[in-house]
């Protein structure tokens, strides 16, 4: 299999041991595992695979060409990758791509919060390998339009290529797991009998691949006919297929700033411009209504005070002591009184 056609299925070379979770990787851990990494590699072969939505914290090592881009994932990121180099001392150059705000869609992710860093050495270094870190990165809300469209279709097909060596002495040869050797050549002096043997048995394996082939184009014409939405297409950039290209991401930004923007101005802009003035803070009162109540609070308020200076001046005249008595005034009980 070549590597262009790998790269089309979104295969990878990587590394076959687990490198384990890391919650963080410092640029000079990450110098110090890629130093590791170029003794591994002369020793130890890389499979075929694929990276297929990876946990949070996991670490990959893989081998890709400077110019090939990056396999696909199995994430969606809302924001363009960026690429900037750090110099890490003793002439040694590194090479660093991060992209935010990665989700797998149509899963349980309520957020893009998804982060990737990959890193290479292009000075004092191999260049071809790559070490891969999934985090925890800043959240954002998905975009809706982007919610549910697939990075890739599914299911991914069982990989049988032989693992090959990257690096060393040993770099282009395969190895191949037990049992999946190919046949041995043919020798020279076979007789017609083994020739017709052979050549049927040739037969019987590219029939086996060309069914296998028929059936993995049924199973995407069966998962493009079941109503899933077609993969998106990349207008700026045919080989970054992972990415979201520069247009699309630009009208989903003014899309959501046009909405954001048109919750506050859309009254001012279409509201009742003829509206009536509001009522007065007092049209809820009747002002007769009010003056009636005044007038019949006066004429009590005046009867309240003539009553009061009545009973003043009777006890004016009946209480010794009081100021302003009059001894010689009887003192009327209400009947026939006796003056004294």
């Amino acid at each position: 299999m070549s590597f262009q056609q790998a790269q089309a299925e979104g295969l990878c070379l990587r590394y076959p041991e687990n490198l384990g979770l890391h919650r963080e990787i410092s640029y000079g851990a990450a110098v110090d595992m890629l130093l590791r990494a170029v003794s591994m590699a002369q020793t130890v072969p890389f499979g075929w695979g694929f990276v297929d939505k990876p946990a949070e914290g996991q670490v990959l090592l893989l081998f890709l060409p400077p110019q090939a881009p990056f396999p696909i994932d199995g994430l969606r990121f809302q924001d363009q990758e960026v690429k900037f180099a750090i110099p890490v001392g003793a002439g040694r150059e590194l090479e660093v791509y991060e992209a935010k705000f990665g989700f797998i869609p149509g899963s349980q992710d309520t957020n893009a919060w998804r982060c990737r860093r990959r890193y290479r050495l292009t000075k004092g270094g191999n260049p071809q390998l790559v070490l891969v870190h999934y985090t925890q990165g800043p959240q954002t809300q998905i975009l809706p339009a982007l919610m549910n469209q697939p990075v890739r279709s599914y299911p991914l097909r069982n990989v049988n290529e032989p693992s090959v060596y990257v690096s060393g002495d040993k770099v282009g040869q395969k190895i191949y797991a037990p049992g999946s050797a190919p046949p041995p050549p043919m020798p020279m002096n076979m007789g017609p009998m083994q020739h017709q043997a052979m050549v049927a048995q040739q037969n019987t394996n590219m029939e086996m691949l060309e069914r296998r082939r028929e059936q993995e184009r049924a199973r995407q014409r069966s998962a493009s006919t079941s109503g899933r939405p077609p993969r998106p297409e990349d207008e700026d950039s045919e080989d970054d297929t992972d990415q979201i290209s520069t247009r699309t991401l630009a009208m989903n930004r003014y899309r959501r700033n046009h909405d954001i923007m048109n919750e506050v101005f859309k009254f001012a802009a279409y509201g009742d411009k003829h509206a009536p003035p509001p009522p007065r803070p007092y049209s809820i009162f009747n002002k007769t209504e009010i003056e009636e109540k005044t007038a019949r609070l006066q004429e009590e308020i005046e009867a309240l005070k003539a009553k009061g200076a009545a009973r003043k001046a009777a006890r004016t005249d009946v209480e010794p002591g009081y100021p302003g008595h009059r001894p010689d005034v009887p003192m009327d009980t209400g009947g026939d009184g006796i003056a004294t």
